[in-house]
């Protein structure tokens, strides 16, 4: 098979005709390496083989086969020949079925629908065929749990059992924020049931604490705490499309995955500069953090506080 495309209705011979008359070099296609099947630009392939070139320029993609359809449909969805929506909602069903641990906004970023129109989807794929899971990847990298009353009930539970473990202990077990623990704690402590959702913890990454402003970040690394568990982070912001398929994004990922490293590392790599060269190592791990900052407070500015 020469692609996987997302088009149900396969070539359009008319759109080929008009790319083999136009006139200049076509824009690289893209190409997935592993299977050297055409992700992007079938037809700009075969009006170049209308054309009689020998040769075609292609970019490279590596990646498993469902990241490689979720590319496709996005390189065709910005293209000159849009999917239809028969497309789309097909790309979908099939997105839903690699992917279902992503949100409805999450899959409706990349196939160009609505996310109600992506819940129909959803509840339309046969129970047997798409996983469930209890929580789902937001647009924004969030993990947030499906069923948020369920998980209170669950930590209900454990806390009854088990009233020694610590907040930190109940929030992991269950896959809620230590402050949701803290409440339903509290709740099992007065003798009632846990709420369906408590106040301000519906855009909270599990295992997340409250977010209380832009300045947050700095002001929690004073209490002797590691901070938040940056693997994580990377790990879920590696799942978001709009920053894995772009160039941009793929070098921020790849500049943050390398500052991954714990304190006790950052030492041993402060303890190995020799003493003629910590001036100038400093001044550079200055002007890096510097830019860092920069970021920082920008992002902070542009955040919305919901999705």
């Amino acid at each position: 098979m020469i692609a996987d495309t997302p088009r149900t209705t396969g070539e359009n011979l008319e759109h080929i005709r008009m790319l083999a008359g136009a006139v200049g070099e076509f824009p690289p296609i893209v190409v997935h390496r592993p299977t050297m099947r055409v992700v992007d630009g079938l037809h700009r392939l075969r009006a170049a083989e209308l054309r009689k070139q020998e040769f075609i320029t292609a970019r490279m993609f590596e990646g498993d086969e469902a990241e490689t359809f979720v590319l496709a449909v996005q390189a065709n969805l910005a293209g000159a020949l849009p999917l239809s929506v028969a497309d789309r909602k097909a790309a979908t069903a099939r997105i839903v079925a690699s992917h279902p641990q992503w949100s409805d906004r999450l899959i409706a970023s990349v196939t160009g629908l609505s996310a109600k129109t992506v819940a129909e989807v959803r509840r339309k794929q046969p129970a047997a065929t798409t996983r469930r899971p209890d929580s789902r990847i937001g647009r924004d990298g969030r993990v947030r749990p499906v069923d948020a009353g369920e998980k209170r009930r669950l930590a209900s539970e454990l806390i009854t059992r088990n009233p020694e473990l610590s907040l930190r202990q109940i929030a992991k077990a269950v896959g809620i924020s230590p402050e949701t623990a803290r409440s339903v704690r509290n709740r099992v402590l007065r003798d009632e049931d846990p709420p369906e959702r408590e106040p301000g913890d519906a855009g909270r990454t599990a295992g997340q604490p409250p977010r209380s402003g832009p300045d947050d970040a700095h002001t929690r690394t004073g209490s002797g705490q590691e901070p938040q568990d940056r693997a994580a982070v990377i790990q879920r912001l590696r799942t978001d499309p709009s920053l894995r398929y772009s160039e941009s994004g793929r070098t921020l990922l790849r500049l943050m995955e390398a500052h991954t490293l714990s304190g006790e590392t950052w030492a041993t790599l402060a303890n190995c500069v020799p003493a003629h060269r910590r001036h100038a190592v400093a001044g550079a791990a200055m002007e890096y953090a510097r830019g860092w900052r920069a970021l920082a407070e920008q992002l902070a500015r542009n955040t919305p506080h919901s999705i």
